[in-house]
């Protein structure tokens, strides 16, 4: 009969088989007419094509070079995490979390065994811009009740994060969330992240550009090109239209600054992309300007070139080495530009000396309180978070005011809080009243509403201190003992990975074990830093103490804060200009207890 078929029943037929047995093997059934094989990796494809050619070739330059391929990179050549979902579908049934190299792979589609620190799945989204809707907000609310803490956290990239998750609910849940139209692909392991944009966009009385459409063509690139998945480790990417609430987009691998350009320098007067790359606070670099400037709409084109030749060039031998800042300082950034430049086929666009008007500056607490939006009569209410947490009931209370009061949307921050937008004049003091009766508000002491905390060691294998918990005493402790009338941003993390960046705190303090005896005992505890900033204030906080206990830090963040109230030169000197205008030697003795040497 086969012989009667025309070339195209033929391939019609052979698709069809083809899609009947993909649709099988991700259920984890045999062929049809076979009998069920064992689960395993897929064999390694042939370096020479295939959507993931470039980066085993970069792995096999490396290797004919003499250098040795580090662990993940074996782990990714060998079966990319992409392609585990069978087996990931498995090991649920059989109730056992990924070992070994499968760990890495897992994450890949956003499960995260947090082991040995929890026994259970963190798993993270993907929300573009940081926007979600009221109904996938109540939805996150009720998997997390099904399968989770159950509560949720606000990440520092604008996300969400379900965690206490068991071996079998992991497919679940990752399944579930892809029916509210939530995506957690890539969202761990070495990937792009969650790509971040002003909360405010499309709202914000001084924004030049609004960024969702730009952060949501990014976003769906990702999703639907699978070479964006050969990096040799994670990659940010963050759009900022100059709005009222900062982005933080000079800490991401890609920063997408909205400037405007006058008439008269050779370029389309109007609004640009600024770009900025190798931004990884965490290794002590923000992204820095280079001189490009790129259309809005030619943005995502550009940032696939800039991570092809990525791709291409990353350390795949070192994962100390493996991010863009490091690529950057190995050639050069015009060597670096120039290679992007071939990828497009075309020159980038450079902004002349004296084009570019300046940026409005975001505010420091914009991201609480109630505030007007560009649309007449209409406000945003920024809902403080403690620490990012939020229970399930909160998180229904929430989706039901962005639904009857606001205009439906939930947009979240990197200072890990959220907004409702579209609250009429008439109704902000019933959604106030509202969130209050769920035990949230909308305003915060100086010291709270500046406050970050990664997850740290009660989730979190690599954090040395429970920062959550411990940025909670801190704020307890401060508040009521010591007046600050200025913004203070307070960050801490747990470990070198630096998620809640440490290092562009007023005051930062990264996770340390503190030494308590001869014989090897440790305590919690963490080094603390000063100085540091982000946008126009940009800078890297400089270590001030060292092997802090946990428990005498609300102390000393006290009298740091009261110190800088007291010596300050001005009423307007802010925390990291006092801290930056002193020697280190000079703030400890400012600084340390009365009496002490």
């Amino acid at each position: 009969m086969s012989g009667d078929f025309t070339v195209e029943q033929k391939n019609y037929l052979e698709g069809f088989v083809s899609g009947i047995a993909a649709i099988r093997a991700s259920r984890g059934l045999p062929p049809i007419g076979g009998a069920k094989a064992a689960p395993a990796a897929a064999p390694a494809p042939s370096p020479e094509a295939g959507p993931d050619a470039a980066s085993h070739r970069a792995m096999a330059r490396i290797e004919a070079a003499g250098g040795k391929l580090v662990e993940a990179e074996i782990a990714k050549r060998e079966e990319l995490g992409l392609d585990s979902y069978p087996r990931m579908k498995q090991a649920a049934r059989d109730g056992v979390y990924p070992k070994g190299r499968d760990v890495l792979r897992w994450r890949y589609h956003g499960l995260f065994f947090v082991g040995p620190t929890q026994d259970s799945y963190m798993v993270r989204l993907r929300v573009p811009n940081g926007i979600v809707t009221h109904w996938q907000f109540a939805g996150v609310a009720d998997i997390a009740e099904a399968h989770g803490g159950p509560y949720a956290h606000v990440t520092t990239r604008a996300n969400l994060q379900i965690r206490e998750v068991p071996a079998r609910d992991g497919i679940d849940v990752l399944e579930k969330l892809a029916g509210l139209g939530l995506s957690c692909k890539g969202t761990g392991a070495d990937n792009i992240r969650n790509v971040t944009g002003t909360p405010t966009a499309g709202i914000d009385p001084q924004e030049l550009i609004d960024t969702r459409p730009y952060a949501l063509e990014w976003h769906h690139h990702l999703l639907n090109e699978r070479a964006m998945f050969g990096l040799p480790r994670k990659f940010n990417v963050a759009f900022d239209g100059a709005g009222r609430i900062a982005a933080l987009e000079d800490t991401n691998d890609i920063g997408f600054q909205a400037v405007e350009l006058r008439e008269g320098h050779g370029v389309a007067p109007g609004v640009w992309f600024r770009l900025a790359l190798g931004g990884i606070t965490g290794h002590k670099d923000f992204a820095r300007d280079t001189g490009v400037i790129v259309a809005p709409e030619d943005a995502t084109r550009v940032a696939d070139a800039i991570v092809r030749v990525y791709i291409d060039r990353g350390d795949r031998t070192n994962r100390n080495k493996a991010r863009l800042k490091y690529v950057l300082d190995a050639i050069g950034f015009d060597a670096f530009l120039a290679e992007v430049e071939s990828r497009l086929g075309a020159p980038l666009t450079r902004a002349p000396a004296g084009a570019i008007v300046a940026r409005p500056e975001a505010g420091r607490q914009t991201h609480i309180g109630v505030h007007r939006q560009k649309q007449a009569g209409l406000n945003w209410i920024g809902i403080v978070l403690p620490v990012g947490r939020m229970d399930v009931d909160q998180m229904r209370g929430i989706a039901r005011l962005a639904r009857d009061l606001g205009d439906g949307d939930i947009r979240l921050t990197v200072w890990q809080n959220l907004l409702i937008s579209g609250v009429k004049d008439a109704d902000v003091p019933l959604a106030v009243a509202a969130l209050e009766a769920l035990g949230l508000g909308i305003s915060a002491s100086a010291v709270r509403a500046g406050l970050v905390a990664c997850t740290g060691s009660e989730g979190c294998k690599f954090a040395a201190a429970p920062t959550k918990r411990n940025a909670e005493e801190i704020a307890r402790w401060c508040d009521g003992r010591v007046e600050v009338d200025q913004p203070v941003n307070i960050h801490l993390t747990g470990c070198h990975h630096s998620c809640a960046q440490h290092y562009i705190g007023d005051i930062g303090l990264i996770g340390a074990r503190v030494p308590v005896s001869d014989e090897g005992d440790t305590v919690d505890g963490y080094n603390v830093l000063v100085g540091g900033g982000f946008g126009p204030d940009a800078g890297i906080g400089r270590e001030l103490f060292a092997r802090v206990k946990a428990e005498d830090a609300p102390q000393l963040v006290e009298r740091m804060l009261a110190a800088w109230m007291a010596h300050r030169a001005s009423p307007d000197e802010g925390f990291a200009a006092f801290t930056r205008r002193h020697d280190i030697a000079a703030l400890a003795a400012l600084f340390r207890p009365e009496g002490t040497p």
